[in-house]
């Protein structure tokens, strides 16, 4: 059984390396579907084709009772990877810069593992490898479409470098915060850099905007509340002598719950508009919401992560990190619909895996697969008797 276990772990990460080095973006993974269904079909595992890209698998199917989940997002993101490793992206502009590469490398290992001991699964399993996490409502589409049909509880996990190596946080409650984005448009009058006077410089209101959208948070939202705003983006100018008409702004929020994200948008609003009017510019305002907060289920948080400290011992729970984290998730739809739970688990082992996602320096600690795989079989019902020891 040892020799079975070390195979597919090494066949898992040879794999891990094939689909970094061959990343696409969200709601265009065809080459990361096809290559995802053919291991199923190797395995004579059952799928379809869900929201597109996306591939719902199941085992045990014909057993009583509601399944469980497991999920692995797929897709990649728009950066130019900076690693030279040899498995670095080939394409170019095209990055697994947050480890959705070993996430579903984890899952098809962990499928290729219960596949040989399917009959003694107690329920059915499904198997859910998700596109378009990063920012693109993947898993509400995959709602959608019927990923979670019979399905009881759903379970998810992210590596997280800024956690040691092993470490599990899986709080009982929120785990991620929710998040937004905002755009601004100014419109002032353009003229000669040498006559400001006679102008109404969108470039100075933008930027006096982005200071006082500093203080919303403890002046206006007290510092307690888990939230964070952002302005990652200001564009404005085509000639270093010419103050221009217009200019924009952008970025993003954290929120811990839907109040909070409406008290902060109103917030963000008022801000720009009298702001800039100080300024004798006019402002324009969007805000597009992208995901809620992630917040576990207490049964299936309990579960999974007694179940993870069974298998790595007291050490492995999460002492340090302060949660929520301030990033976001879309598998927050899957836990709005069914009970479940989704971890955080570290990957820095002191060996250069503590360079946090979305970084062009960032990989995949290929360490995980192996206890992550241990983890979510069991997770599935297989007992310590189909495992290596």
């Amino acid at each position: 059984m040892q020799k079975l276990w070390q195979d597919n772990i090494i066949f898992a990460e040879k794999l891990r390396k094939q689909l970094h080095a061959h990343p696409e973006l969200s709601w265009q993974e065809k080459n990361t579907a096809s290559l995802v269904r053919s291991q199923l079909d190797e395995l004579d595992i059952p799928w379809r084709a869900c929201a597109d890209t996306g591939t719902v698998a199941w085992l045990n199917k014909e057993a009583k009772g509601a399944a469980i989940a497991l999920r692995g997002d797929m897709d990649a993101l728009p950066i130019n990877e900076q690693t030279g490793k040899e498995w670095q992206s080939v394409n170019q502009g095209c990055m697994h810069a947050c480890g959705h590469d070993g996430h579903t490398a984890t899952l098809l290992a962990t499928a290729r593992w219960l596949k040989q001991f399917e009959k003694e699964l107690p329920q059915p399993v499904v198997l859910i490898f998700q596109p378009a996490e990063e920012g693109f409502h993947g898993a509400r589409e995959m709602i959608k479409d019927g990923a979670l049909d019979n399905v009881g509880e759903i379970y998810g996990w992210h590596n997280w470098p800024a956690l040691p190596y092993g470490t599990i946080a899986c709080p009982d409650d929120i785990v991620m915060c929710g998040n937004g984005t905002f755009s601004m448009e100014f419109k002032g009058r353009g003229g000669h850099a040498s006559q400001p006077e006679l102008c109404a410089d969108p470039l100075l209101a933008a930027s006096a905007v982005n200071v006082a959208l500093q203080q919303i948070v403890s002046r206006r939202i007290a510092p307690q509340a888990t939230a964070v705003i952002s302005v990652t983006q200001i564009h404005g100018g085509t000639a270093p002598t010419v103050i221009p008409e217009t200019a924009t702004l952008s970025g993003s929020i954290r929120v811990p719950d839907e109040e909070t994200r409406q008290k902060i948008n109103q917030q963000i609003s008022e801000v720009a508009t009298y702001t800039a009017a100080a300024y004798g510019v006019k402002s324009t305002i969007e805000h597009n919401m992208r995901y809620q907060a992630t917040i576990n289920h207490k049964a299936q948080a309990t579960y999974a992560r007694e179940l993870w400290q069974s298998l790595y011992g007291e050490q492995s729970l999460n002492h340090g990190q302060a949660l929520p984290i301030m990033a976001s998730e879309d598998f927050s739809y899957y836990l709005q619909a069914i009970p479940g739970a989704f971890a955080l688990i570290g990957s820095d082992d002191g060996e250069g895996y503590n360079v946090s996602c979305h970084s062009p320096h960032y990989d995949f600690n290929d360490r995980l697969i192996a206890d992550v795989c241990r983890w979510f079989c069991q997770l599935a019902g297989l007992t310590d008797q189909s495992l290596p020891t």
